[in-house]
């Protein structure tokens, strides 16, 4: 087993304590009120095997599928459909212009909504929203077994794909990289809706009973949804974390993008209601990048970890040794325990 951070970030420095220091952005100056814990060696972590304990785990290979994934002919099983939202029908995110003012590039995205055979029509359902329709092959077949065995409520999946592209000057990068709320807003008066003429589901409106997840930039919007908006989601369940500097347009409340969350962000605000569980793999997108580039990304979620811990939210993080960006072998033997943990505490209203 690899020791520590060594392959990729022992060279940045991460061994040691780092510390949020003040920042002038404009006429506004932030500053962290706590300065985080050095970080702790990953093989000294415990191995993540699931549960409910809050704290930082590291697991390692060889990675097994979850039994979870395994279709059981003896449960309930969920109906699966889909629908496709086109850009002219929106009011939000109408097309990223390209080359002139005004010339749009039009996309359509798919929406995957899975309900559980337990859901009572015309009762409020509990709810996940899944970026870039991650887990759209696992997802209802995890669900169907652990409501089943009452591990989770009878909840909806609703599995959405971006706009497309990737990274700065895309769709994807405008909707998933932005550091705003305005992809919380989009979810919530757009694709709710039709969600719920489409399928005939009623979803709960209470945020506690709401979940966003993802993959790379997919997690940092699932992050983004929550911390701009806790009155609409309070789980949170994160993969390889885009938690670098990866905003386009720049933005001046946000000069770092995401890095801004871990940098500022977290440690100069009060605690939000966010139950989060989060990923990383060892060999993530840059692992030997240096701190000056932020776009390192083992080095973001780290940190991500510990400032999390330093304001004492309610989480787990997770180190995978050995492996890469949103690792399938790591999602598939993680995701069932990284569910029951996220909705831990959930009580219908």
């Amino acid at each position: 087993m690899r020791f520590g951070l060594a392959a990729g970030l022992a060279a940045a420095g991460l061994a040691s304590v780092f510390t949020c220091v003040a920042a002038q952005r404009g006429a506004a100056a932030r500053q962290s009120a706590v300065t985080p814990a050095p970080l702790i060696e990953v093989a000294k972590r415990p191995v993540y095997t699931g549960g409910f304990a809050d704290g930082d785990y590291q697991i390692a290979p060889p990675y097994m599928n979850a039994p979870e994934l395994t279709r059981r002919d003896n449960v309930p099983h969920g109906t699966v459909s889909s629908f496709t939202m086109e850009s002219t029908d929106s009011k939000i995110y109408s097309g990223i212009e390209k080359n002139h003012p005004g010339e749009v590039f039009p996309y359509h995205r798919s929406v995957t909504v899975y309900v559980p055979s337990q859901y009572k029509p015309g009762t409020a359902a509990p709810f996940l929203v899944s970026q870039d329709s991650m887990g759209r092959g696992e997802l209802p077949t995890i669900l169907d077994n652990l409501i089943a065995d009452h591990r989770l409520p009878a909840m909806v999946a609703i599995m959405i794909n971006s706009g497309g592209g990737d990274a700065q000057g895309s769709e994807r990068g405008l909707e998933y990289d932005t550091v705003s709320g305005k992809y919380a807003e989009f979810i919530e008066s757009e694709v709710l809706p039709r969600v719920s003429q489409e399928c005939h589901v009623t979803l709960t409106k209470d945020p506690n009973g709401r979940m966003t997840m993802g993959g790379s930039s997919g997690a940092a919007c699932a992050f983004t949804m929550g911390w701009f908006h806790p009155d609409l989601y309070h789980r949170l369940l994160l993969y390889s974390g885009t938690f670098v500097n990866q905003q386009s347009p720049f933005n001046p409340a946000s000069p770092h993008g995401a890095w801004e969350y871990h940098e500022h962000f977290i440690m100069a605000e009060k605690p939000k209601p966010l139950r989060i569980w989060m990923e990383v793999g060892e060999n993530d997108l840059r692992s030997h990048d240096p701190e000056s580039t932020y776009h390192n990304w083992p080095m973001a979620n780290e940190r991500m970890a510990s400032v999390l811990k330093a304001k004492h939210y309610h989480y787990q993080y997770v180190f995978a040794q050995q492996a890469g960006h949103v690792d399938g072998r790591v999602v598939r033997q993680t995701l069932p325990a990284a569910l029951e943990y996220v909705w831990k505490g959930y009580r219908a209203r």
